[in-house]
Formats: C-alpha cells, structure tokens, sequence
C-alpha cells in the first residue's frame, strides 16, 4: 500500500509529477506574459482568467486520476474558482464531496489517497484550499457560515460523480433563505467597507475588497444568484432589474477591474490585491500609460496617476451601479416595503429613498436636480437616491452646463444645501457620487479621483475635502462633543457655519495646477463667493480661510510658541477673534481629514496653545465653553438660587460632567438635575425624581445611578413594562462613573392622573434598579395600521467613532412600542453599555443613534451577530 508521503509511479506513457509541474508552470507563465503585455485589452482579459482557471481544472482532473479516488466521490471547485475566473496568484479552493456511506465507512486506505492527492496538487505547483465533507456536513456547515454558504453558492464540478454534484446543489438551493441570504450578505458588505473606511478613493485601494472593488460586484451576483434572479449581469437586464445600458457598465468596469487585478498579480509575482505605491506605476506601465502633461494643466500627470484616476472612476462607477442592483434585488424580494409615498409633486419617498416622480423629471425642470439634495437634507429619515433617481441624475449630466451653473436658482438653490441645520456631510457625499457636486462646482470637478503624494494623506483630494467638511460639520454636533471638546465649545458660540463650510470645500481645491494651491483656490472661492452674491464680510473671511489654511498648522508645529514675536506675527496676520477661531477650526477638522494616523493629543496641544497665546495677544479671552452653554449654567446657578440651595453646592456634580453634558441638556434641565442629585454624587442608591415635562406634554425622569452595562435596558424595561412609550432619552455618563439620564415618557392617562403616576415612577423605578435580576423578555402589542400599511424595512448601521473608542450604533425602523427596550436588551445582552442615546421619533419611524462600548464590538463576527440580531428583533415580523 502506499504511503501518505509518496506518490504512485506512473506508467510509461503517463507524464511524471516533475513533468506536470513543469507544463503547468510554462503554461501559466505564457498567460502572465499575456498579462503584462500592453495590447491586451480589458475585454481579453475574461478568456485569460478562464485559461488560467482551465489549466488549474486539466491538472487537478489528471492528478484525481492518479490518486485513484473511488468513483462516487466528486472534486467540485467553490468559490472564485469555481466562477471559473482564475486570478494568476489566486487561491485553488475544491471541495472533495463524498457520498454519506463512503465517509461513514472510510477506510485508512481511502484516507491515503486523499491525503496523496491533496499532497501532490502542491507538488505539481497547484496552491489548493481543500476541504472533505458530505452533503449533510456541507449543509449543515453553510448553515453556520456565511462565507462557507457562498463559497458553495458557486460550486462547479471539475470531475467525478455527476449525480452526487447535482443532488448537493439541489438540497442546497432548497435550504438557502434567499432573504435572509442577502440581509446576512449586506451586512458583511458594509462591514467590509468599514474596514476601508467607506470609500473606495483610499491612495493605496485593494482593487478587490475595498468599496466599488470587485468584491462588491462579486457580492451583487451572489446577491441575485441567492435570490433566484440570475447568474449574470445578461439575466438581471433580461428580467428588468437592470436596464441594458447598466448592463454595459458593469460589464465594462467588471472587465476593468479584473484586468488591474490581474496584471497587479502578474507585476507582483504574488497574490497582491493592493494597489500600492510601489507597484502603481509598473501595473500602470503594463497598460501602456506614461507620464504625460494633459492640456490646461502645468504638472506633468505621472503614468501611475493616469491608472488610479481609471480606477476611480471605475470604482466610483461600480459604487453607482452596485447601490442600483442592491435596490433592484432588494425592492423584488420586498414589493411592500417599496410602496412610493407623494413627497410633492416631482419627489416620492420610497423605503427611506428619493425617487423621482417620472423618468424625464430633470430634463423638464433643470432645476429639480439641485433639489434633489435640499429635499435629502430636509428629512432626516432618507439614506439616499432610489435606483430611479441614479439613473435619471445618470442621464442628466449634459443638463449641467455653463448656462446651468449660472442660473440663479440654482446658485440659490446650493447656498441652502450648504446652510441647512442638518444633512450637509451626507449631501455633498451624495452630490459627489452621482457627479452633481463636479458638474456644477466646475474646479471641484478637476480634483475628483486626483492623488495627493506625500506621506500622511491617505484619500485623494476630493475625498480628502469632504473627509474635512464632514469634521467641520461635527463640531457643531452634540453627540460628537465628546471627540473635540474644545473644538465643540467654540463651535456652540459661532453664528455662521456655512461659511466654514464653503471654506472647507475650497481650501485645497487648487491642488494639481502648479503653484501654491492656496492662492489658487483663494481665487476661486472669491469667484464662487461674487456669484453667489455672499456678503463682504463672509466672502473676505472666507477667502481668508482657504488662503491661510496651512498658517496655523505651520506656526504650530515649526514655530517657538514660547517666542512672543512669533505669536505677534501670528496675531498680525490673523487679525481678529472671529477669524482666529475659523481658522483654528478648519485647521483642526483639516489635520483630522489627512489620516486616522496623523492626529495626536500632541498636536491638538500645540494648536490649543497657539489658539489661546494668540487670543491674549489679539485682546479676547479664550472661552472656557462654548457663549451659549456659559449662558446656560448662568441661568442654572441663578434657578438654584432661587430655590435656596446652599452656595456652591453644584460643584461636586458639574465637576463630574463633561462639555457634552451641557450642550445637550437646557438650563432649567441642569438646575433640576442639579437641585435632586448635588446632595448623592457618589451615593450607591439610585435617584429617581419626575415631573411634568417643560415641553408640555408627558413627564420628564430623571436617573442617576452608578453606571452598568444593562442599566439603560433595565429603565426601557420598567417603562416598557409600565405602559409608558419613551419620546426621548438622553443618556450620559459622568467622570465618576455614574449614569445620568433624562427620559421624556407618555401614558395614555398622563394629564388626569400625573401626579400618581410621578410618584409611581420614582418609587417603583428605583426598586427596579436596586432588585436587579435578569432583563424580563419584550411585552408583545399591536403593531398600528398606519406601520403595517407602509412597513419600512428596518436598518442597522455600526461604525467606530472617530477616535475609535467608542462606537456609533445608527438604527431606522417602524416605530412601535416597547421598541427601545427591544434595542437596549440585545445590546446588554452582548455587555455593551450606552454612553450616549439620541431617540427621534418621525411619524411612524424611529430614527435613533447611540454612542456604545464593549469588548464584543472589537471582534467583527460578533459585530455581525449583533446587526443581525438586531435586524430580526426590529422587523414587524419579530
């Protein structure tokens, strides 16, 4: 019998082991010279990754016959190869699938012979992931493993027993949940895409897992084939769920990315899926790019820059087309939840999307187009375009010329965009995607995909812009106080943040041109602030801003802030308070957009520093907050007064409270929490005191108890339990480790019999919490008509926060009662504790976000866990 280690001989006519070896490696390296030639084209590039795949399934055939592997088993190819797309450097991975009595009754020798051949394919050069299994072991495993799951979904017979190949595929297709298939495959995509920090315009992208890669065409054709739609971009345009042209384009940029893969393998000589600096400019050689001057610029434009610019665009494309294939699948497995409701007369909403009223709306009304992202902005429930919307704004784009850009509608029109109270980071994302932004901010169009290189930004300049208008615009956040606290405090006692946001947009907009970006785009921002009739006074402190951007960076971190006549020349060239706190803001929120790297408290101190030597110099003073939550602790301590609480007595509590606290909470809030806890800081009991709501309606709770994981689920709990429907939560936790929380609840008794029911809350609340014990189950109630006549498809979005130390739980769903407790259970259930909670109830839909910590959140399959389980307890069908 032979052994595990050794491998049968031959026969005479039969090649040896060496001599395979040997063919298979000539014969690949013949595809990979293909590869590196420059005349191949993108459409080409398909019949070499099959040969590649057909070389792999000729060898793998004739060493399963050498093994002599008994003839019920099959060798079946999953995964990509079993797409039959072989990528040069890429994983082999087969499945060997035995017969149920074969497994059961395997014998010593029948493991020898598995163990040989899976041997001998890395003898003879094949890098093979193998696995052994039965049918029922197949299933059983795809259950538990979404990746396994897929990676059967594209199974393909290479040799073996046909029969046994066909009733696996038929038992798995019969226990695949193709909703659940999809839910599952969409959270892993998201949860991919944060890993790459949601944008596929990273300076070193993975062509295959970053957003707009490969991976996540690969992910909409697992999404069709799981639902029964098609195998191929052919079958979804024959079934109406992508139209012709579509079709086209994600063949085209496909075959694209495929061939940038391809030749970034072959360049390599490994499996390299990034586009790293280091081999950017030999796969961008393959191609046939060189370094060129293009018309109208002064730099020269290298080859490798002329490579990432296509791949841009392609992945900009595929982000496009990706979104309108996910709607198309996801409105077919759901027609109810996608039932159109009238916005206006030229806007529906449609499942939390902006659809257009007809086909031809922009080329009728010019104007719409803009509109399209003021109508986004001004509800706060939307998360983006419907599949109809992308392609009409996809057709428009000759709509948006010279004449179009001029107009002053649409000039008014954008200045809203930019001075709405919410909304605008995601807007102007939006408008960059779909190309608005580009076309009508025409020198913004010539920095769209455009590298920057150096050594600290890691997006490329357009991306990098937005990446700083999205910092600016936290600043003027209350649940992201907790980041820059300070940044925060001067953000609550600026008038104007539209101009910060106009400067942010413009600040690098002249990289590329040769010169001083600054000066150039100083230039422009004039230009756009004249057009858009912007007063001289926000148009002088704009242009300010753009033209000295780098200033305070540069003083800061090369300059003697100890020198007083550095911080003179400083403060000369600044000029005034108003402009030094602008420009300390835009520096701050521009560092922050280079890198997750390149922000350190250290930095922050220098920049801190030069803001408050500055200020002394300039004859301000530097707030110690924010105007506006200086005036409300003044109008605390004067309501304490009033009510003959001792002199100081607030400090032991304030001191345990951070910026964030006072920002979220009004005056008369802060001298009542203030009034009933100054006196237990500390205290192990808890504190429960109520009373009738200022805003009119309901009772106001207040909770301040030592902090725990389950504590904000143990109070949803009594509420929920209770009768009560919770309108609002504000959670915070102090230095000293306590939680202090403000719920707004509703009964349907609450006018006649408010009084009881406060004393009730107080009493009853606090036993609750003192009882402990294990979270009750979520009491059952109807579910209102209005919410089963229009379901909303429940969403789920978990992100780390900026600095990465907390995490930022977004949740949309069909508001119900006893929902948030549903919620705050799951996630105590998973030990993670709410730091912040911002409830908004719109009509019939919730739109809730929570700041939470635990250790669970570090590990992304327990993530996943909790989306889905998050997702199944949110649906009506719960």
């Amino acid at each position: 019998m032979t052994s595990p280690a050794s491998h049968p001989t031959p026969s005479p006519d039969e090649p040896s082991l060496e001599q395979l070896r040997e063919r298979y490696r000539e014969d690949k390296a013949r595809q990979i010279a293909l590869l590196k030639n420059s005349a191949l084209g993108r459409r080409s590039v398909r019949g070499v990754l099959h040969h590649f795949s057909e070389l792999a399934d000729g060898l793998l055939r004739k060493l399963w016959q050498r093994a002599d592997i008994p003839a019920q088993a099959a060798l079946v190819a999953v995964g990509g190869f079993g797409r039959a797309q072989l990528f040069p450097y890429s994983d082999i991975d087969v499945l060997v699938l035995l017969p149920t009595e074969l497994q059961q009754s395997a014998n010593e020798a029948l493991t020898q012979r598995m163990e040989q051949f899976i041997s001998s394919c890395w003898d003879a050069g094949l890098e093979i992931g193998s696995s052994v299994r039965s049918i029922e072991e197949c299933l059983q495993d795809a259950a538990e493993d979404l990746t396994l799951q897929t990676a059967m979904l594209e199974s393909r017979r290479i040799c073996g027993n046909a029969a046994l190949f066909e009733d696996y595929q038929s038992r798995y297709r019969a226990q695949l949940d193709p909703q659940a298939f999809v839910e599952s495959k969409l959270l892993e995509m998201r949860q991919r895409h944060a890993k790459h920090d949601f944008t596929p315009y990273a300076l070193e992208p993975n062509c295959k897992e970053s957003p707009g890669g490969l991976r996540d065409l690969h992910t909409m054709l697992w999404l069709a084939k799981g639902a029964g739609f098609g195998n191929s971009w052919r079958e979804l345009a024959e079934k109406g769920l992508i139209t012709p042209f579509e079709e086209q384009q994600l063949d085209a940029n496909e075959a694209l990315l495929s061939l940038i893969r391809a030749r970034l393998h072959a360049v390599a000589g490994r499996h390299e899926d990034r586009l790293v600096f280091d081999l950017q400019t030999t796969v961008a050689e393959a191609f046939g790019y060189s370094s060129t001057t293009p018309e109208g610029k002064k730099l020269a434009m290298r080859a490798s820059e002329t490579l990432m610019r296509h791949y841009y665009w392609a992945a900009k494309a595929v982000t496009q087309l990706c979104q309108i294939v996910r709607m198309s699948i996801e409105e077919r497995l759901n027609p109810s939840s996608y039932e159109p409701i009238a916005l206006n007369e030229r806007f529906y909403e449609k499942a939390g999307t902006i659809e257009v009223a007809s086909d031809d709306l922009y080329e009728r009304e010019p104007h719409a187009i803009l509109e399209t992202f003021l109508m986004y902005e001004h509800n706060e429930g939307f998360t983006g375009l419907s599949s109809r919307t992308l392609r009409a704004l996809y057709g428009t784009r000759d709509l948006m010329d010279a004449a179009f850009r001029r107009d002053p509608v649409n000039r008014a029109t954008f200045m809203k965009i930019l001075q709405q109270p919410r909304g605008i980071t995601h807007a102007m994302r939006l408008m960059n995607q779909t190309s608005v932004l580009g076309r009508y901010l025409w020198p913004f169009r010539r920095i769209v995909g455009q590298m920057q290189h150096d050594l600290f930004h890691v997006y490329t300049v357009d991306q990098h812009i937005l990446m700083v208008l999205r910092n600016v615009r936290r600043f003027f956040m209350a649940e992201h106080a907790h980041e820059y606290p300070f940044c925060s405090q001067l953000a609550g006692g600026w008038d104007k943040p539209w101009i910060l946001y106009v400067a942010a947009l413009f600040h690098d907009i002249g990289k590329g041109r040769g010169g001083d970006h600054s000066v150039i785009g100083a230039v422009e921002v004039k230009r756009f602030c004249r057009a858009h009739g912007i007063a001289k006074p926000d148009a002088e402190l704009i242009e300010f801003l753009v033209r000295e951007h780098l200033t305070m960076s540069q003083v800061a971190q090369k300059q003697d802030l100890s020198d007083p006549e550095v911080i003179k020349a400083f403060a000369q060239r600044v000029g005034n308070e108003r402009h030094l706190t602008a420009l300390y803001l835009l520096t701050v929120a521009d560092i922050r957009g280079t890198s997750p790297k390149v922000w350190s408290a250290w930095k922050g101190k220098l920049l801190e520093d030069t803001y408050r030597l500055t200020l002394r110099v300039l004859g301000g003073r530097a707030p110690d907050a924010a105007a506006e939550i200086e005036a409300r602790k003044r109008e605390a301590l004067v309501q304490l007064a009033l009510s003959a609480q001792p002199f100081e007595s607030h400090k032991k509590l304030w001191e345990t409270l951070d910026v964030s606290y006072f920002m979220r909470h009004e005056a008369a809030d802060i001298a009542w929490h203030t009034r009933h806890i100054s006196r237990h800081v500390g205290s192990d009991k808890p504190v429960v005191r109520a009373r009738r709501s200022l805003a009119g309606e309901g009772l106001q709770v207040l909770v301040y108890a030592p902090d725990q994981a389950d504590l904000f689920a143990r109070i949803c709990g009594y509420f929920d339990r209770a009768g009560f429907s919770i309108l609002d939560a504000r959670v915070h936790t102090a230095h000293n480790g306590y939680a202090l929380d403000t719920f707004q609840v509703i009964a349907p008794a609450m006018q006649e019999q408010y009084r009881e029911l406060m004393h009730m809350i107080e009493s009853d609340l606090a036993q609750t919490l003192v009882r402990g014990g294990p979270l009750p189950e979520p009491s059952r109630r109807r579910i209102s008509r209005r919410v089963k006549s229009f379901p909303f498809a429940p969403r789920v979005l978990l992100r780390p926060d900026e600095k990465a130390q907390h995490w930022l739980l977004a949740i949309s769903a069909s508001d119900r009662a006893g929902l948030l407790y549903i919620i705050a259970r799951i996630l105590a259930q998973h030990g993670l504790s709410v730091q912040l909670a911002k409830i908004s109830t719109l009509g019939e839909r919730v739109e809730d976000t929570f700041l939470i910590e635990g250790a669970e959140l570090q590990d992304n399959q327990q993530q996943l866990r909790i989306e889905t389980e998050l997702l199944k307890a949110l649906s009506l069908n719960a």
